[in-house]
């Protein structure tokens, strides 16, 4: 998993907005369009994204129409690395070098 390339897809307020409803429930491109308010080619780019990220996989399908759900094993896994690069953080530290002029 390429944190750096979920971070990127993330970026984007459609597409997180994508992931919150799908986190509740499975939504198909037309639902999802509706719920947006952009266009079901708007909502399909950005699933694709998602998909190739990893985030999203496909729920269910129904006849034409396809039901999306958030892969929570992968949020699961990104949830993980967050909370090691939090848990390494140390408060107040200065690098030691022989830094000239003022710091910020």
């Amino acid at each position: 998993m390429e944190v750096a390339i979920i971070f990127k897809c993330l970026s984007d307020e459609n597409r997180l907005r994508i992931i919150q409803l799908l986190s509740k429930r499975k939504y198909c491109v037309r639902a999802l369009s509706q719920q947006l308010c952009i266009s079901e080619s708007a909502v399909s780019q950005h699933i694709r994204v998602l998909k190739n990220a990893g985030l999203l996989e496909i729920g269910d399908k129904n006849g034409y129409n396809i039901h999306y759900a958030v892969n929570k094993d992968v949020l699961l896994l990104l949830s993980e690395k967050i909370k090691l690069l939090a848990d390494s953080v140390q408060e107040n530290r200065v690098c030691g070098g022989n830094c000239k002029g003022e710091t910020k």
